[in-house]
């Protein structure tokens, strides 16, 4: 049922929000030298590579594939529509593509970057027993998270060591609950978030898994 969900829903945001990428296409072309697209190699179910797309947000998609670490929302490479696009997320609509093809589902863990995987655990591994998503639990709960790595020194130190552990927790905690219908709320909260009309408390049930991001949080100007 969720894979012919994310068929049919993928095929008709294709063709709804073609308009909408169509401009978004010709601003980013116009406003930046370089690709309209960004694409990278990403992990999915199975841990098999795949290459996902999004509009580019960036300067250049040199920069992005030769930088190796994680890099502050507020980064110059940013473009002004970049950051916008990622504010409102209208940088992942080519993803629907991705979830068309299979390499993605609307809901699962964010797709991980293949360098970051010998930071994994055995268990931690169990988040690629599904496809993963262009949303999730971890991606609500931490939709400030650009603005949490312009606040320390070493984002990608601070990502590894703090924030890619709990965002898997609350991927395997996904994967424990998963269901058709809580898929289709957390497609719902996922809009909602974005408008800020939904609490991390309506996501994730588990008082205690989402109290850590509060440690997480202190941590910042302390230990990072």
């Amino acid at each position: 049922m969720k894979r012919i969900f994310d068929i049919v829903a993928a095929a008709v945001g294709l063709i709804v929000f073609s308009p909408l990428m169509l401009v978004v296409a010709l601003i980013v072309k116009i406003t930046s030298p370089g690709p309209i697209l960004f694409s990278q190699k990403r992990l999915t179910m199975g841990m098999k590579e795949f290459s996902i797309y999004k509009f580019r947000s960036m300067t250049s998609n040199e920069f992005r594939e030769k930088n190796t670490v994680q890099i502050k929302g507020s980064s110059n490479e940013i473009t002004p529509i970049g950051k916008f696009m990622r504010k409102t997320k209208i940088d992942e609509l080519p993803q629907l593509w991705n979830i068309l093809k299979g390499d993605m589902s609307f809901i699962g863990p964010r797709p991980e970057l293949p360098r970051r995987l010998k930071y994994y655990n055995e268990k931690q591994k169990g988040i690629f027993s599904v496809r993963s998503g262009i949303s999730s639990p971890a991606s609500i709960v931490f939709s400030d998270e650009e603005y949490l790595m312009n606040q320390v020194d070493d984002p990608e130190r601070f990502y590894i060591e703090q924030i890619m552990p709990y965002k898997i927790e609350l991927n395997l905690y996904y994967i424990e609950k998963q269901g058709f219908f809580y898929d289709i709320w957390l497609i719902v909260a996922t809009l909602l978030k974005i408008l800020n009309k939904v609490k991390n408390e309506n996501i994730v049930k588990y008082k205690e898994l989402l109290n850590k991001k509060e440690k997480i949080v202190k941590l910042i100007g302390v230990e990072y």
